[in-house]
């Protein structure tokens, strides 16, 4: 069937598989509409954690992860695959498991390697038993879609593209922070990105520091609601830089030092002013250069996604400023910001419908 609609236009059920670092995910969605009328239905969407398994070393152990994922893959599939005695008969597919499935979508980077390889070859044994296409889909490129997955397991979301572009979009999460100019679904070019940590690692780096669980960021989030964000004023690294080569991009190593000097020098400091602090000043630059971007680039729409974009406060910041400019604001429902399978079978629906293709191979440090 595949190969006679390579435009993606029919309804398609996507089988997508997530490994890319410490959350297994797994998701059987429907797709339609192609490129230019994109519609997604989420009909399952599990996602098997590890945090507890990496807690304990302050963060991800890229072979226990690895290790994690083979023992989860084939129980998320069982789930996944027998949701039909689930749901209302209405909604219900017509039985016959994977040979239902029009396509699988697997995450091909960036991330762990070890973690990627093991999706990989799960999909494509899949794919080989049952005679499905395959693609490989771009993780940052899930973050970038995932605004449009739907609320609720059997909902459909429709974009309405004439409100969304063009549009500045910033995928914030603990390996990335980058600004991007789209003209569309298929057409964006890079504005700027990090030179140094990403604002999700700055997050979790800080967090350490304050002796705060693993990961970070939600503990940070969770203290600062206690804390005075202007008790503590933490440099804005490269906030109000106008050069050509940095008016866009982004640089958190300075902003993570000036807290542990804060921290050395002063013995008995407050945990949740120093976390609130900390939290505004990374937020100050998030959300000034996507604003500025979206003014000077002449947006009409602001995109926020990325584990990071789960904050509630940047969620409540970014989407104050867009208003305030008459920008229409996008942001996924918390249940997709952070890694998950369903993003990535969008991600890889839209690779079919623009015929881009990602090499079945672990890419680390694929870029979008």
């Amino acid at each position: 069937m595949l190969q006679n609609n390579r435009n993606a236009s029919y309804t398609m059920l996507i089988l997508a598989i997530e490994t890319s670092c410490d959350e297994t995910g797994m998701s059987l969605l429907q797709a339609s509409g192609g490129v230019t009328k994109p519609k997604f239905k989420v009909i399952e969407n599990f996602v098997s954690s590890q945090i507890k398994i990496h807690a304990p070393f302050g963060g991800v152990v890229p072979n226990l992860a690895k290790r994690e994922h083979l023992k989860n893959l084939p129980i998320l599939l069982k789930r996944v695959m027998s949701h039909e005695s689930r749901v209302p008969p209405k909604a219900r597919l017509a039985k016959g498991g994977m040979s239902q499935v029009d396509l699988i979508a697997v995450t091909v980077g960036p991330g762990l390697e070890p973690a990627l390889w093991t999706g990989i070859n799960f999909a494509q044994k899949l794919s080989d038993a049952y005679k499905i296409p395959i693609v490989g889909a771009n993780h940052l490129e899930g973050h970038l879609y995932s605004f449009l997955l739907p609320k609720k397991r059997f909902m459909i979301h429709e974009s309405r593209v004439k409100t969304v572009f063009p549009a500045i979009a910033l995928i914030v999460s603990g390996g990335h922070t980058i600004l991007l100019n789209m003209k569309s679904f298929s057409r964006w070019k890079r504005l700027g990105e990090t030179r140094d940590d990403a604002a999700g690692e700055a997050f979790d780096k800080v967090a350490r520091l304050l002796e705060l669980p693993y990961p970070g960021g939600k503990e940070i989030e969770k203290i600062a609601n206690r804390g005075n964000a202007n008790s503590i004023v933490f440099p804005r690294p490269m906030m109000h830089d106008n050069s050509p080569a940095g008016a866009y991009d982004f640089s958190f190593s300075g902003l993570k030092t000036s807290v542990l000097y804060y921290i050395k020098n002063n013995p008995n400091f407050n945990k949740a002013d120093v976390a609130a602090s900390f939290q505004k000043a990374a937020f100050d630059v998030l959300v000034w250069k996507t604003i500025k971007a979206a003014r000077e680039y002449g947006a009409c729409s602001i995109l926020l996604s990325g584990g990071v974009a789960a904050n509630k406060l940047l969620r409540k910041r970014m989407k104050y400023e867009s208003k305030k400019f008459g920008l229409n604001f996008f942001v996924p429902h918390f249940t997709y910001n952070l890694d998950n399978a369903a993003m990535i079978g969008a991600a890889g629906y839209f690779a079919l419908a623009r015929k881009k293709r990602y090499s079945l191979s672990a890419m680390g440090n694929l870029e979008i």
